[in-house]
C-alpha cells in the first residue's frame, strides 16, 4: 500500500463547485498533510489537465476516480483521455444503477457484471485499472439465493474499491473480507461508523467510531490505496472532519 493517505473529495463535494472553491478546499488538505486524492463529486468545472496541475501544484497524486456507469458503457474513449489527462490509473464505479439489481434478477445483474468486465479489458489495455465501489445493496440476495456481491467476485474479472463502513452495515466483517479479496482490492475507503442512542447509526470521523481500526490496517497492505470518506458529516465542517481522520491515522499508524 501506498502510505500516503487520501481524502475522498465526494466528502468534500459542496466546497468544490468552483474553481476557486477548489483551490481554496485541496491548499486546506494539503496543510493538513494529504498527499492523494480520490476524484469522486467533482463537477466537471474545469478540463481535467487544469485539476491535475492544481494538484501537482499542492504535491497531491490523484489516485482513483469514481465516473458514472453510462461512461463505461457507452463512453470509454472520452473516460480514458479522461483519466490520462488527471494522470490517473484506476478508474472506480460507485455502484450499479437500481435497474440491475432491484429486482433481484440473475440475467441483469450479469449484464452489467458483462458490461464492466468488457470495460475492464478495454481499459487494461491503456494502463488503466477497473476497480468496484460496494455500498450495503450489492449483499442482498439474487432469485438464485446468491448475493450480488458472490455474483460480482465469482463472474466479474475486475478489482475492488472495499468500503469498510458498507460492509460493517451489511453486517460483513471488513478484514474477513479483505483479507479473502486479497489483491482484488484496489483501494480501501476507510470511514469509521457512530453508533447513536435511538439504535441508528450514521458516518463519523475515523477513530471516533465502532470500527477496529488496529484489525483494518493490519489486513490492508495489498490494497494500492487508503482513502478517508466521511459521507455526511452532521455538524462538522467536512473539511475539518477529513482533518481529523487524517490526524487519527498518521498519529497511529505508518500512514503519511
Amino acid at each position: 500500500m501506498d502510505k500516503r493517505i487520501g481524502a475522498q473529495l465526494y466528502t468534500v463535494r459542496d466546497f468544490v463547485k468552483t474553481e476557486e472553491d477548489f483551490i481554496a478546499t485541496m491548499t486546506r488538505l494539503a496543510e493538513f498533510g494529504y498527499k492523494s486524492a480520490q476524484f469522486s463529486g467533482v463537477p466537471d468545472i474545469l478540463p481535467p489537465e487544469r485539476f491535475r496541475e492544481i494538484c501537482d501544484g499542492l504535491g497531491i497524486e490523484i489516485a482513483c476516480t469514481h465516473r458514472s456507469f453510462g461512461e463505461y458503457e457507452n463512453g470509454l474513449d472520452e473516460l480514458i483521455k479522461y483519466h490520462k489527462a488527471l494522470k490517473c490509473d484506476i478508474a472506480g464505479l460507485g455502484g450499479l444503477p437500481g435497474i440491475y439489481y432491484n429486482t433481484g434478477s440473475v440475467e441483469e445483474a450479469d449484464k452489467a457484471i458483462n458490461i464492466l468486465n468488457g470495460a475492464t479489458e478495454r481499459l487494461a489495455a491503456e494502463g488503466i485499472e477497473f476497480a468496484y465501489h460496494n455500498h450495503a445493496f450489492e449483499f442482498a440476495k439474487l432469485e438464485n439465493g446468491q448475493t450480488l456481491f458472490d455474483r460480482i467476485l465469482e463472474k466479474g474479472n475486475f478489482k475492488f474499491v472495499l468500503d469498510v463502513y458498507w460492509l460493517s452495515f451489511a453486517g460483513k466483517n471488513p478484514v474477513k473480507i479483505i483479507t479473502e479479496l486479497g489483491d482484488r482490492v484496489s483501494v480501501l475507503h476507510y470511514k469509521d461508523m457512530k453508533v447513536n442512542v435511538n439504535n441508528t447509526v450514521t458516518y463519523t470521523d475515523v477513530g471516533s467510531g465502532t470500527l477496529d481500526w488496529d484489525a483494518i490496517v493490519a489486513v490492508s497492505d495489498k490494497a494500492r490505496w487508503a482513502m478517508v470518506e466521511e459521507d455526511l458529516c452532521g455538524d462538522d465542517n467536512p473539511i475539518d472532519a477529513l482533518g481529523k481522520s487524517y490526524k487519527f491515522l498518521t498519529s497511529n499508524y505508518d500512514f503519511i
